[in-house]
């Protein structure tokens, strides 16, 4: 279904720059990166084409500063709730989850990750943001159950472990569905997060609700 063309008006350009991102994100979240074709965003925001180009050159750059908006707001949104009075790791994970699978952020950071046109070595320290959170909101909670904090090394694994699972998710849960051979897929994935979630908490010492959990264990070394 086509959106209806814009009224087009007068903006300044912090205005424009705002509204094609979002036309372009409300395109994103229907089609994928495929879908964020210039001449439908202008039409949606009411502009003239070449002012896309006037503000971002080319619809890669588009595409880019897209990502870097949505890196950033979900990167805001997992820290406050990491940071929340009383986080709940599942809860967390289905936000993740939601964010990258039904906004269609997952494909636009697999594209920026694959294209030659993207940017490198420019990308906002997100991952390691994130575990420096958790780690501050581990230690806290180790110290008033007085017990060790878990070390950062395993705290950042952890956090690359979450982000790789949920990306992969996002992407390929669908075919990751029928390979393992279950058809009720959306259900499926719920129960994977909540699974992830309890050995996360189990793994760190901070039990999940209800029975407690096992880690998972360390496998043995040889010789």
């Amino acid at each position: 279904m086509k959106a209806p063309a814009a009224v087009r008006r007068r903006r300044t350009a912090e205005e424009a720059r705002h509204e094609i991102l979002a036309a372009a994100q409300r395109r994103l979240a229907e089609g994928g990166p495929e879908a964020v074709r210039l001449q439908d965003i202008a039409r949606d925001c009411g502009i003239a084409h070449p002012t896309i180009l006037h503000h971002f050159h080319s619809r890669e750059g588009l595409l880019v500063a897209l990502a870097r908006s949505a890196a950033t707001a979900l990167n805001d949104d997992i820290l406050r709730a990491v940071t929340a009075p009383h986080p709940g790791t599942a809860a967390v994970l289905d936000r993740i989850f939601e964010t990258l699978g039904e906004s269609g952020h997952a494909r636009l950071l697999a594209w920026t990750a694959m294209t030659a046109r993207a940017p490198r070595g420019d990308e906002p320290a997100s991952l390691r943001l994130l575990a420096d959170a958790v780690q501050r909101r581990l230690a806290a909670d180790a110290a008033a159950a007085g017990r060790a904090a878990p070390p950062r090394e395993r705290i950042g694994f952890a956090v690359r472990l979450v982000a790789a699972a949920m990306l992969g998710d996002a992407l390929m849960g669908d075919v990751l569905n029928r390979l393992s051979g279950h058809a009720d897929g959306a259900a499926h994935q719920r129960r994977f997060r909540r699974w992830l979630a309890g050995e996360l908490e189990a793994m760190f010492g901070h039990p999940a609700e209800g029975p407690p959990r096992p880690a998972l264990r360390r496998r043995a070394r040889k010789g």
